[in-house]
């Protein structure tokens, strides 16, 4: 009589095998996207195209500082023609549009932030490393007290808008999923 020991061995590690070749799976601090020559990435402050003052500060400082923080990469804050890579980004759109309003008050208790903005890294031959020419990000927030205030430059929304889409971007950049 056959033993059934190795096909009930070989089948879990077959699949195993099979799932995490097809996954993307990479080992940890490994960019997929990065050739292994980058050391140096230069961010220069994003272009601004919409009328949300001060935006772009706000966004550009988020992502050195998601870089900074999830790779080894050293980071310069403008362009630098000895950086290995540059990302230049640009914000296309910020709008605000209300969701869901209070029936009791029949003010707006949620609403929806998206920015749309271009991103580019290139080497330092001007050659595209990657992109993305319209990187679309939602995010729904309650209840924004003065409109106005949401996109002023000190605005705490304005900050964990930029935070999580540099949490975003940085994670397409870096880990290729």
């Amino acid at each position: 009589m056959p033993s059934r020991f190795p096909a009930v061995l070989c089948a879990p590690l077959l699949f195993s095998t099979l799932l995490l070749s097809g996954c993307g799976y990479h080992t940890l601090n490994s960019a997929a996207h990065l050739p292994s020559t980058v050391h140096t990435l230069a961010i220069p402050s994003f272009k601004n195209n919409t009328q949300s003052y001060h935006t772009q500060a706000v966004f550009t400082q988020a992502v050195i500082r998601e870089f900074n923080s999830r790779s080894s990469l050293r980071i310069v804050s403008a362009d630098d023609p000895d950086a290995d890579a540059t990302l230049r980004g640009t914000i296309l759109t910020f709008t605000i549009n209300p969701l869901t309003y209070d029936n009791t008050t029949g003010q707006t208790s949620t609403y929806l932030v998206t920015i749309t903005t271009r991103l580019e890294l290139v080497d330092r031959h001007g050659k595209v490393i990657w992109q993305n020419p319209s990187y679309l990000f939602r995010q729904q927030y309650e209840q924004i007290q003065d409109l106005a205030s949401f996109i002023q430059e000190d605005s705490a929304a304005t900050r964990r808008l930029a935070q999580e889409f540099a949490s975003a971007a940085v994670a397409d950049i870096l880990e290729s999923f």
